[in-house]
């Protein structure tokens, strides 16, 4: 499998892992906005939602009070659990990349160069006098 490759199975698999964990969190909004509105508990729908949901939200069911009013109620543990599915999602996916993607060359090579010029060969003695003479004379 080239890098290319590998690198475009961990992104597709990342992807399901965020839809799965996406179809989870839109259910339980779902149930927390049906209990907000005091939807009718008997309504099909409303069976459907609450008994695909109770399984991802039971762990977390009587954590915290129940308020309600008027038949409307608001379940805060259902939104502690759609918090901690979104954490675990993130752990997922991070965890995916660690243990999948491996890059073809892990180690990074820096190189320098550095070119010394030799210096220039000394210029006999009685020309550098006579250049300082020569600038002397002129300033």
């Amino acid at each position: 499998m080239t890098q290319n490759e590998q690198r475009t199975f961990v992104v597709k698999l990342t992807q399901l892992v965020w839809l799965l964990f996406g179809l989870l969190e839109a259910l339980i909004g779902i149930r927390v906005l049906l209990k907000l509105m005091a939807a009718n508990p008997s309504n099909p729908f409303a069976i459907l939602v609450y008994r695909l949901s109770f399984v991802f939200v039971w762990p977390f069911s009587g954590l915290t009070q129940t308020p309600s009013a008027e038949g409307m109620v608001f379940e805060f543990w259902s939104i502690i659990a759609m918090l901690i599915y979104a954490l675990i999602a993130w752990a997922v996916v991070k965890l995916i990349w660690i243990v999948l993607y491996r890059p073809a060359d892990g180690s990074v090579v820096s190189q320098t160069t550095v070119v010394r010029e030799a210096a220039p060969p000394a210029a006999p003695q009685a020309q550098v006098t006579t250049t300082e003479v020569n600038r002397t004379q002129t300033g």
